[in-house]
């Protein structure tokens, strides 16, 4: 069947699967798993008695899971205390992106390709927070270089604002809330935002920007503690002390194009704080 498919089709498929979140080939052919099974099965032992079922083999004592890391723990093995204080310790960005990479409490470090730090022009005075990386994103160590960053970029160019612009009343500066790519692109989850939570906020005071644009539910969950994007868009609220600016993240764009006309509402909205208005 496999011969059959032609060129067109073979790689329609093979995307097919790396959108499924498929990043690696595991072998070099095909293994009849079912066959392997069969051929363990029948090298087993025959029981002397089959009209005594085998007791089930004893189940190994549970072992305790780790605790989870609390926001408010204060330990020296404590996740999060140990990102505060690494995070407190970074005098500027290039330190701090050191610091992130030899952080070594996040699981998600481990399957990621690359940390994700920024994009843009430190000092701009919009500065963007999404969510996490994609795959993309994580194969090129930047965020919003997929589909949505095309996208971004378009929605942002539109008021006059770019990542490339010299211009710190132009610029943009752009981050995450997770420096590496969850599997399959799933949600972060609480403990790793509050792991990297300490973090997000240094980044902040050393990019130090005018006013935060929040991209998406796992950025609002993050910095204002709830979710709600169809309500929060377009409302102002205060992150670390600074106006911040919830919007539709621009991959819920793509799939929703119907809701572009809030976003540049939102655009607008933004724009006229920028000129003081």
């Amino acid at each position: 069947m496999l011969e059959s498919l032609d060129h067109e089709t073979a790689l329609a498929l093979l995307e097919w699967q790396i959108e499924l979140g498929a990043t690696e080939a595991i072998g070099e052919g095909p293994v009849d798993r079912f066959a392997e099974s069969a051929a363990a099965r029948a090298a087993r032992p025959a029981t002397l008695s089959p009209a005594v079922p085998e007791a089930p083999p004893a189940r190994a004592p549970r072992q305790s899971r780790p605790a989870t890391p609390q926001r408010d723990g204060e330990s020296a093995g404590d996740a999060v205390a140990e990102a505060r204080a690494l995070a407190a310790a970074a005098p500027d960005l290039a330190a701090l992106r050191e610091a992130m990479a030899g952080y070594g409490h996040c699981e998600l470090k481990k399957g990621a390709r690359n940390l994700v730090f920024a994009d843009g022009q430190p000092g701009a005075r919009v500065m963007i927070v999404g969510e996490a990386p994609g795959r993309e994103e994580d194969q090129r160590g930047l965020p919003f270089v997929g589909r949505a960053g095309r996208l971004l970029d378009l929605m942002f160019g539109a008021i006059g604002m770019s990542r490339a612009a010299p211009d710190p009343a132009k610029a943009l500066y752009i981050t995450n809330i997770l420096p590496w790519r969850p599997p399959q692109n799933r949600d972060p989850s609480p403990e790793e935002i509050a792991m990297m939570l300490p973090f997000v906020e240094r980044h902040v005071a050393l990019a130090d920007p005018d006013f935060l644009v929040l991209m998406g539910n796992i950025s609002c969950q993050a910095l204002l503690g709830r979710k709600g994007i169809t309500r929060l868009r377009g409302n102002w609220q205060t992150v670390f002390g600074r106006p911040a600016l919830p919007m539709f993240h621009p991959a819920f764009l793509l799939r929703n194009p119907v809701c572009k006309r809030e976003s540049w509402s939102d655009l607008l909205l933004l724009q006229s704080r920028l000129e003081g208005r």
